[in-house]
């Protein structure tokens, strides 16, 4: 059952790769445990970006719109997603989002994923590449512990790093683990608040969308 799921998954993934591919869209696929900061660096990365690149939005949550609400707030189009008792979103709740959103040429689609580390690893959405949001506030045991989500993912953000001197997080650890799990991670060390790190995420998202082009 499982496999015939996740086979079908994969067939709405390479579709949704295409539609995007034809139009030179960028997709990233945003993940994290619940409260790693995923909506504030969105909201950041949306306000940096404005006026440089159009980004649309696909927002993930099992309940309320209240992320939906920010993101329309910093200045980007959304389709909010609920999915109920589902831990996960799927590629074909994705086409059907991006059919709402009818993102234009050129352009980035950043989709928040629900909050979690184990069921998003398991579906592809399309996406050109995961990037996943771990914060200072979490451990730094989290790349051993979740293991599959942070191999699934070829970019690694670390948030919150404003609150470093007040957690007891040890940044050279947390990465050493990160990368015995994933050796080609990307990492960038950012505070969304801040705005520590926000220029070379937003540059690494510029490259991206040059390449998808």
């Amino acid at each position: 059952m499982e496999r015939a799921v996740l086979e079908k998954n994969d067939r709405l993934a390479a579709f949704n790769r295409g539609w995007l591919a034809g139009r030179d869209v960028l997709a990233l696929n945003l993940v994290s445990s619940p409260g790693a900061g995923k909506t504030t660096l969105l909201e950041r990365t949306i306000r940096e970006l404005a006026g440089h690149v159009a980004i649309r939005v696909v927002e993930g949550d099992q309940e309320t719109s209240r992320d939906a609400d920010r993101i329309r707030a910093a200045g980007a189009e959304v389709v909010q997603i609920n999915t109920g008792t589902g831990c996960h979103l799927d590629a074909s709740m994705v086409a059907r989002a991006l059919r709402e959103l009818d993102p234009p040429r050129r352009s980035v689609v950043m989709i928040e994923n629900v909050g979690n580390l184990v069921c998003p690893a398991l579906f592809d959405l399309g996406e050109r590449a995961k990037a996943l949001i771990a914060s200072v506030t979490e451990g730094d045991d989290k790349p051993i512990k979740y293991p599959y989500m942070f191999r699934a993912s070829e970019v690694l953000v670390l948030n919150k790093i404003d609150l470093l001197p007040h957690v007891q997080f040890d940044v050279d650890q947390f990465l050493a683990r990160a990368r015995e799990v994933n050796p080609r991670v990307r990492v960038f060390q950012v505070s969304a608040t801040r705005g520590d790190g926000i220029a070379d995420w937003c540059g690494w998202i510029r490259e991206q969308l040059t390449q998808a082009g």
